[in-house]
């Protein structure tokens, strides 16, 4: 099923994280890996984008699923992994993760993401009306537009 507009901005966040961890799994393959860079991107990563992304889904996205009987159980295994990216995230900020957490961390982010995309997103789609997902769209790029005033310097004002 195509990807509705109005979730394509999560779809596409998917994306750039998605390939986070496809080169920290390659990083790690190759057993030289900088735990201390990849564990700095991390925290990039997650201060750039994940941190906002995770906060539009639950305040936005999560509410209109849970109305759902048949996605109850999914959002609150979602919500769960959450909190463990966000203490993982957290490790990573602490520089206190090893090669084994890092890696768990790409695992779970990954799975993560397809168990949004392919099980969430295609139900969402299909049950919500289209006007309340056009509603829902608007509401996740304004919680979104947050992510985009935190890395830009405000504009002097001319005297």
């Amino acid at each position: 099923m195509l990807r509705d507009p109005s979730l394509i901005p999560l779809s596409r966040q998917h994306q750039h994280a998605l390939a986070l961890c496809v080169r920290i799994e390659r990083a790690l393959q190759n057993s030289v890996a900088d735990l201390q860079a990849w564990q700095s991107e991390v925290e990039q990563h997650y201060g750039q984008e994940i941190g906002f992304h995770f906060a539009a889904e639950e305040k936005v996205l999560f509410p209109v699923a849970r109305r759902f009987p048949e996605l109850v159980s999914l959002v609150e295994d979602l919500s769960h992994e959450h909190c463990r990216l966000r203490e993982l995230s957290a490790r990573a900020r602490e520089r206190a993760m090893d090669g084994d957490e890092l890696r768990g961390f790409a695992k779970l982010l990954s799975g993560h993401i397809r168990k949004e995309e392919r099980h969430l997103f295609e139900v969402i789609q299909k049950l919500v009306k289209r006007d309340e997902l056009r509603k829902v769209g608007a509401a996740l790029e304004q919680e979104l537009a947050v992510e985009h005033q935190t890395c830009t310097l405000p504009k002097r004002s001319r005297p």
